[in-house]
């Protein structure tokens, strides 16, 4: 059974958490989904993946999100309650700071398991989907499909350029411009018509074009063609090689994570664990840091929360890329910066920390107490 300070705490933190990952998460949908209609407006997205494909980026960044909620969390409840000192209230009620490490861990507990099933299911499920959304739009038929009038599109990094001044309903083209430097020599096609045609039996995608004329060769050379044609079909190359060969490692379930012996696999991994075990760091680090009176400054504390905040969420990438390269042993991992973080923020708040001097049994000097 909870106690009753136990319970307001854990209401306190709820209620300012809840609040938290719910404007971030407002924030972060709004940002991807600007981005989203970017590509859509590029060509690079049909309308239709608009929502799935929104909905798999903000389900694979959520685990991201809860670890830096949590922790400001702490922070502005325990700021709160140190502001209305309430925080001296549980003291003189013999509610330390072993008592507070308890609430937070009681809200720690199930968020870690929930931010573990985030970043070690969910994660790379919704990467694998985003990459299947991908993959169908870099397929030529979904290109053509989503294709808009009045733009050019390029291929094969820039070497192919496509352009059509109108599309209608039924997906035909009127005045179509190619340009193919993929060939030698390069070709330029100009046509009144055209559409698209796939046949999955034959495993061909081509552009039929007709009412056209086509010039082969550089302007100006010996070899330079023009030709007019009635009916002219371009052929397209598909893709190079299935989906399963090309799999970024995010995409990958955990469990082959677990059975690989790869550094780069391994940091993946690690990258994946970060985000539920740094809770518990970060929980460690929320006590010290708050001002137990409203008569204390608390700038100085202020400004070690943001850096640790900073620095935490800074060297998970910083660890995980000297793993990768082979700069840091493997058996070090890419966790060793978050209990180095905590000791730093203890040894800077040793000095005068309240909780620590509390922690270790020893009371805060007064001056009654030096005369008396």
């Amino acid at each position: 059974m909870l106690k009753i300070a136990d319970r307001y705490l854990l209401l306190e933190i709820g209620k300012v958490f809840g609040a938290i990952v719910a404007t971030l998460l407002l924030v972060m949908t709004s940002m991807l989904f600007l981005r989203t209609l970017e590509q859509v407006n590029l060509g690079a997205l049909n309308t239709d993946a608009v929502l799935r494909f929104l909905g798999y980026q903000v389900l694979r960044d959520t685990a991201s999100l809860l670890p830096p909620s949590f922790f400001i969390a702490a922070l502005v409840t325990l700021g709160r309650l140190a502001r209305d000192s309430e925080l001296i209230a549980f003291g003189a009620c013999g509610i330390g700071p072993w008592r507070l490490y308890r609430s937070l861990l009681l809200f720690a507990v199930p968020l870690a398991l929930l931010t573990a099933w985030f970043s070690l299911f969910l994660q790379p499920y919704a990467s694998l989907q985003i990459q299947r959304i991908e993959e169908a739009q870099n397929d030529r038929a979904t290109q053509v499909a989503g294709l808009q009038a009045g733009r050019f599109y390029q291929q094969q990094e820039g070497l192919i350029t496509f352009y059509a001044a109108a599309i209608d309903d039924e997906g035909h083209f009127r005045d179509v411009f190619i340009q193919d430097r993929s060939d030698d020599p390069p070709r330029l096609i100009l046509s009144k018509k055209g559409a698209f045609v796939q046949r999955p039996s034959a495993g061909q995608q081509l552009v039929v074009l007709s009412d056209g004329r086509r010039f082969d060769g550089a302007a100006g050379a010996a070899d330079f063609g023009i030709g007019n044609f009635e009916r002219y079909t371009y052929f397209l190359d598909p893709t190079a090689e299935p989906m399963d060969e090309r799999r970024r490692r995010s995409n990958m379930p955990t469990a082959d994570l677990i059975a690989s012996d790869r550094l780069v696999h391994k940091a993946e991994l690690g990258h994946r664990i970060a985000a539920p075990v740094g809770i518990f760091a970060l929980a460690l680090m929320a006590i010290p840091l708050t001002t137990v009176s409203p008569r204390q400054r608390g700038t100085g504390r202020l400004f070690l929360a943001f850096l640790a905040y900073f620095a935490f969420f800074n060297l998970q990438r910083l660890a995980e890329n000297w793993l990768e390269t082979g700069a840091t042993p493997p058996w070090l991992g890419v966790l060793w910066y978050q209990p180095l973080i905590v000791l730093c923020v203890y040894a800077a708040l040793i000095p005068g920390s309240f909780w620590l001097r509390r922690m270790l049994g020893r009371r805060p000097s007064s001056p009654g107490a030096a005369g008396a």
